[in-house]
């Protein structure tokens, strides 16, 4: 450490950040079933998930217990739901991403091919610089895994589900496999379907004020916040960039050092260079902070708003059978044949209309009160953290000028 430059107690606090995640999303008090992910393994082409589990619910066997879960598990996790119409009614929470680790594998990567072009000095802190990158990225991963697990573990109807205590409690490999060219045709056509579908109903009058006016904010809502989340990661990636320029600035400064070796020129340009090495450190710490705090919010509620607008087109579909019903017993009875299917008929599009619109109106209110709890809590979080580096970076600057002067 060169003289006159201390470090204050809160410059460099939490440097490793250890268990640092995107906790944007469960803020139920309820702790009858708590699942989290204990442990997780990086395989070259897969994560091995460790899922935790405690409960006092009568329905599992064990009050506590771990599996191993890979990623497709996840996602058949999540098809079973889609795919069950006891659920019609409620937002299933948004798949968690494939884990994707090649960009920061690339950059390690050309960095290991450029070596020869840097110094030692600058080619270390590059490579740290990365490995912290993968490393964030990778925690990241585990993070809105647990957030989907979370969800479903919180939700007082998809947590009684069959196929999520299998999930939880069988030890074995579940053997999911992936999709086949068929199925994946068939999933491409179906979202094709849906697609024209969405259109077709867009059309539709809603008898509910309350659902009209889900559906207008629900499409305002999704576009912004994807525009936030586009907004959000240039402003992190430009910290990211800044942080890596200061090691290039840091590493000349050292070089010129080396040429006036002895002299009082060299001390000054080791002490700039150090500072600069420090300012370095809190672009980092600032850019992994408003990843955490801020990019992922608006990431992980660009994906739960799509999951609420799929709800509402659920509900505008039964909507969209209930009015045909009822034109189909028009028909049959002007025409005095069928009425009694047609009765039959109109009344089961009536009841499935109206259950999924009681369910559909609570889960909505549901998503909002979550949607408002979870930015309010993280976005004081990040406002905290910026004050905290903003006065940490202003005493760390004072700190290198007293420093400088004594020269």
């Amino acid at each position: 450490m060169m003289e006159g430059l201390d470090d204050h107690p809160d410059l460099l606090a939490d440097e490793k950040g250890d268990g640092r995640r995107s906790d944007t999303v469960d803020l139920s008090t309820d702790s009858s079933l708590v699942v989290d992910i204990s442990d997780s393994l990086s395989e070259k082409d897969k994560v091995k998930f460790t899922v935790h589990t405690k409960t006092t619910l009568p329905e599992f066997r064990q009050s506590e217990f771990s599996v191993v879960r890979q990623h497709e598990e996840f996602i058949w996790l999540r098809e079973s739901y889609i795919e069950n119409d006891d659920y019609l009614g409620y937002i299933i929470p948004p798949p968690p991403p494939k884990p994707d680790f090649d960009a920061s594998r690339e950059k390690l990567q050309k960095l290991g091919e450029g070596e020869s072009t840097m110094t030692k000095e600058e080619f270390n802190k590059m490579k740290a610089e990365l490995e912290a990158e993968y490393l964030a990225t990778f925690k990241k991963t585990v993070a809105m895994h647990e957030t989907f697990l979370s969800r479903l573990a919180s939700h007082p109807i998809l947590r009684t589900d069959h196929n999520f205590r299998v999930f939880l409690e069988y030890y074995q490999d579940l053997s999911v496999r992936g999709k086949n060219k068929k199925e994946k045709l068939g999933g491409v056509f179906r979202a094709l379907h849906k697609s024209v579908d969405e259109v077709l109903l867009s059309s539709q009058k809603d008898v509910d004020e309350f659902f009209e006016h889900e559906k207008n904010f629900l499409v305002e809502y999704h576009n912004r916040v994807k525009e936030a989340t586009r907004a959000s990661d240039r402003m992190t990636r430009t910290h990211k960039n800044c942080s890596e320029g200061y090691i290039k600035f840091s590493s000349g400064l050292n070089q010129l050092a080396t040429l006036d070796a002895g002299s009082d020129y060299e001390k000054y340009l080791l002490q700039v260079s150090e500072c600069i090495e420090k300012a370095r450190k809190f672009e980092t710490r600032v850019a992994s902070d408003q990843d955490l705090k801020q990019s992922d919010l608006f990431r992980y509620y660009m994906r739960e708003s799509e999951a609420a607008k799929n709800l509402l087109y659920r509900r505008t579909r039964t909507l969209a059978n209930y009015e045909d019903a009822n034109k189909n017993l028009e028909k049959a009875r002007s025409k005095n044949k069928d009425v009694g299917l047609a009765e039959n008929t109109q009344q089961q599009a009536c009841d499935r209309f109206e259950k999924i619109s009681d369910l559909s109106k609570q889960e909505l209110n549901d998503f909002k009160l979550r949607r408002v709890q979870a930015f309010r809590k993280n976005l004081i979080e990040l406002a905290e953290l910026e004050v905290k580096h903003s006065k940490a970076q202003v005493t760390l600057l004072k700190s290198c000028i007293e420093s400088l002067k004594t020269q």
